[in-house]
């Protein structure tokens, strides 16, 4: 019986996280529902935790590849191993609320082609919550293809997660998502390339991540200050200001933008360099950018979090950034310790 719903994980080197993320899957199987892991040639213990639900569940399968060829080629290569009618590309250390894959059932009436699973964001112990919802909606809400706009000012902030992402396979393996390898947001590129798919969001949140433990944390000034921008504003079907509300074009020229950065260790002169150093801007903005680029780490952690916690409390996930960064000062510590984490 071809499965209505497969939940697709990708995974590397996750073995002291995955099998906390299983538990809280597996045991909402059902007899429509398969789990399909695919190993980027993991060097921890992962083939090992994994083999241990393989073992003691049919529904689950593992498939692990001689080398790593990075998260989006390895989610697409999991969708292809997948036999669903719907692929759930699940991500490797963030857990299932109870009753989340019943629900994501019923959200699948045949006509949509997307369902996005609302989320709740937590620190990297669980132990304070950083945002209720990604996506700010009380109830369900649904989308046709011509409300591309609306698609992406609503919904891209948790695309930016691809956990969320529920999708029917069909309409995945007719798009074009070789192009979209390294970008390290494939989903997003199979969405917003062409027409957008009907799309039914699920406004209780049905996800809790781990905030902080991305693969991808170290390269986080690469990836939002260049990848993501470049494939936001890519989309030939969305209007510019509905992209300007996600993100700026080049927001790498944004001053405060390098500030944060710096102050959690992000953006230094190795940054300035490979990055910036190239880059058109006035003498202005270039004298700016170097500037913030040398400045002690200690001062510009200062700096921020002094500013958040008089102007920007809302900005939980910044506070916390700046307080575990290496270099956190008691400002960026007490104005978490205000936050409640």
């Amino acid at each position: 019986m071809q499965p209505r719903l497969s939940i697709c994980i990708a995974t590397l080197n996750r073995g002291a996280y995955i099998g906390e993320t299983l538990d809280t899957i597996v045991g909402q199987l059902r007899d429509d529902v398969e789990l399909v892991i695919v190993d980027g040639a993991s060097k921890d213990d992962t083939q090992v935790v994994v083999g241990r639900y393989v073992a003691a569940d049919a529904r689950v399968s593992y498939v692990r590849l001689p080398k790593a060829s990075g998260v989006d080629q390895d989610y697409d290569l999991a969708v292809s191993h997948a036999r669903g009618e719907y692929c759930w590309l699940m991500t490797d250390d963030d857990l299932l609320k109870p009753g989340a894959v019943d629900r994501v059932l019923a959200a699948l009436d045949g006509n949509v082609e997307l369902v996005i699973v609302n989320t709740e964001v937590r620190t990297i112990d669980f132990g304070g919550t950083l945002r209720g919802a990604l996506v700010a909606k009380q109830d369900d809400v649904e989308y046709a293809p011509a409300d591309a706009d609306r698609l992406l000012v609503d919904t891209a902030h948790a695309l930016s997660f691809i956990g969320c992402v529920v999708i029917l396979r069909s309409f995945w393996i007719a798009r074009d998502r070789a192009a979209y390898y390294g970008s390290l947001f494939v989903h997003v590129g199979v969405i917003f390339q062409s027409r957008t798919p009907r799309t039914r969001v699920i406004a209780k949140p049905l996800i809790t991540i781990r905030y902080g433990n991305a693969m991808w944390t170290p390269r986080g000034f690469e990836i939002w200050m260049f990848k993501w921008p470049s494939l936001v504003w890519s989309f030939a079907g969305v209007s510019e200001a509905a992209k300007a509300r996600i993100c700026a074009r080049e927001p790498w020229r944004q001053p405060q933008k390098l500030l944060l950065y710096r102050s959690i260790g992000g953006y230094a002169r190795g940054e300035y360099d490979r990055y910036l150093a190239a880059c058109p801007m006035t003498t202005t903005k270039r004298l700016l950018s170097r500037t913030i680029a040398w400045m002690p780490p200690r001062f510009a952690n200062a700096l921020s979090s002094l500013y958040c916690g008089l102007f920007a409390r809302h900005a939980r996930m910044n506070i916390y950034d700046l307080s575990r960064s290496p270099h956190a000062t008691f400002v960026a510590r007490a104005v978490a310790r205000s936050a409640g984490y």
